[in-house]
């Protein structure tokens, strides 16, 4: 996994962006991992100016062949007055947030997993502050070779796995954030059981850090490319943001809870994860808590630990489990994208 990781982001590493970073003698990246979170910012903080992204990007099948060719568009006025719109082929997906209310818009064909993440993964690509709330998670800093480059990294880990801090974390076992080795930029983002993100060309939007370049991988696959074409200022009452009049209220959530029971009952394929040797040798028995996001496609799109008993067990749990398939889940004849827990039980003996 560790290959895979580094393989897909050695592209990165290779813009002007990065290089310029590393000739600077003024380096401006924090030291402490919670003060580089803070720095790299979040591209929908209050202090900005309402703005708009233009962005166009290539969408890619299980084989790595071009699906076809979209845009996304993104207006920002306020924390609470947001809109999205991605077109592609007789797709049209628009999605206004306003005030608290949600309203869509949709015609043609079906948005992927891959195009929704693409939103997030442009403008709020970092845990929000509530996110990284000290009584939830650790940070821990580390620098991580990608071929002859080195980045700083954030992992963010769970306080449940506060009981063994002795444990060598593998790389990516959770959500690591990698960043220029001299300025609060996002680099890269990955994690097992979940897409990986390289993000180049970065670009100073209001004093934030925008990336103009996003490839979206998940396992070795490249499954969506994305460049920034234009970025604007607008008008707080700008028209795009208020919905059309077609436009429809929401009545179904984006992501509904389902239990772990359910979703057992709907899992078609099942990998069995493998036993580690040095957790049979140790004698390491017990449950890994899974949290995993099944995404309307049935596939696994997004995994993270819970708890576990050892290190060595939660990432071979992840590995098995990121291959996973399920039904689809359906609400109100549609399939939705759900989360559940997953437990892996790993005993000696059987």
């Amino acid at each position: 996994m560790h290959r895979v990781l580094v393989t897909v982001l050695l592209t990165l590493l290779s813009s002007n962006c990065l290089a310029q970073a590393q000739s600077s003698n003024q380096s401006t990246l924090p030291q402490d991992p919670a003060e580089i979170m803070a720095a790299a910012g979040l591209l929908y903080s209050p202090k900005l100016k309402p703005w708009h992204v233009k962005v166009s990007y290539q969408l890619y099948d299980d084989k790595g062949k071009l699906i076809s060719p979209g845009s996304y568009d993104y207006w920002w006025a306020s924390p609470d007055t947001y809109r999205s719109t991605w077109k592609r082929g007789d797709m049209s997906f628009s999605e206004w947030h306003v005030a608290g209310k949600y309203h869509y818009l949709h015609e043609g064909g079906h948005i992927t997993v891959f195009e929704r993440k693409l939103s997030s993964d442009l403008v709020s690509p970092l845990p929000s502050t509530a996110e990284l709330d000290p009584e939830k998670v650790r940070l821990q800093k580390t620098e991580e070779a990608f071929g002859k480059v080195k980045l700083p990294c954030v992992t963010v880990i769970r306080n449940t796995f506060l009981h063994d801090q002795s444990q060598v974390i593998p790389m990516g076992l959770f959500p690591t954030y990698c960043f220029d080795p001299a300025y609060p930029m996002l680099r890269a983002y990955f994690a097992f059981g979940a897409t990986s993100v390289a993000y180049n060309k970065i670009a100073r939007i209001q004093g934030m850090y925008l990336a103009q370049e996003i490839d979206i991988y998940e396992g070795k696959r490249i499954y969506l490319k994305a460049s920034v074409d234009s970025v604007n200022a607008i008008s707080a009452t700008a028209e795009e943001l208020t919905p059309t009049k077609d436009a429809k209220p929401n009545t179904t959530p984006n992501r509904v809870p389902v239990s772990s029971g359910l979703a057992t009952g709907l899992l078609v394929r099942e990998i069995k994860p493998v036993y580690p040797q040095d957790a049979k040798s140790a004698r390491v028995q017990g449950t890994v808590r899974l949290r995993a996001v099944i995404g309307e496609d049935g596939r696994v799109h997004d995994l993270s630990p819970i708890d576990g008993p050892s290190a060595s067990l939660i990432a071979a749990a992840m590995i098995a489990v990121s291959q996973w398939q399920y039904r689809p889940y359906m609400l109100n004849g549609a399939p939705v994208e759900v989360e559940t827990t997953v437990n892996v039980v790993y005993q000696l003996g059987l």
